[in-house]
């Protein structure tokens, strides 16, 4: 199994998140999405980050690639066994999808006016969430899940976007904390993220 990677898209880190909290091997091949190599673009003409290769296998949506591996490898799991539950989590991936990463999306892409909007919107958007991340131990849930995967690499940016709201809000910087020091997180960070916090706010 080989994950290609960008060391710093977002949908990219979530995967890798996913890879080390259920300790899987697997080669992940950083590589620059601009310039992608030859062997990724025969098996995904698209060279987008990230894709999973397994066997016949080729997948290159970030979502999708979560999945699979939470089935592939269900120990432990990531979503709830209920399918009531699972299909909850999914609908609030993507709401995180539509909403939180869309804005991060419009921040790192484009111009400075249109990005102190965006940077303006996610930053409130996240503090209104502050009661669901005080509610319960993760991010609506009571156990470590997908979702968790999705929230913690966005929060991970924040600094480096110049959004200040873990550090100047307590309960959701007393879960990026407990989240940020898991030892799959820690694993899952490329060189390029790890010096996203050291960035200036």
């Amino acid at each position: 199994m080989t994950l290609f990677s960008s060391p710093t898209c977002p949908m990219s880190h979530c995967a890798r998140f996913v890879l080390h909290e259920k300790q899987i091997t697997a080669d992940i091949e950083f590589y620059d999405p601009a310039n992608p190599p030859e062997d990724l673009l025969e098996l995904n003409p698209t060279g987008a980050s990230p894709t999973l290769i397994e066997r016949e296998l080729v997948l290159y949506d970030s979502r999708i690639i979560m999945e699979y591996l939470d089935e592939r490898f269900p120990h432990p799991p990531l979503h709830q066994m209920d399918p009531v539950s699972r299909a909850n989590a999914r609908m609030l991936i993507k709401r995180i999808d539509q909403e939180w990463y869309q804005l991060l999306d419009e921040i790192v892409n484009s111009g400075e006016k249109k990005s102190a909007r965006a940077k303006k919107l996610l930053r409130e958007n996240l503090l209104e969430a502050e009661p669901i991340f005080a509610n319960r131990p993760f991010f609506m849930s009571d156990e470590f899940s997908l979702i968790d995967c999705v929230v913690v690499p966005l929060l991970w940016r924040l600094p480096s976007i110049g959004i200040d709201v873990i550090s100047q809000n307590e309960i959701i910087n007393n879960y990026a904390q407990r989240m940020f020091k898991r030892p799959g997180f820690k694993r899952s960070l490329s060189e390029a993220e790890k010096e996203m916090m050291d960035v200036p706010k």
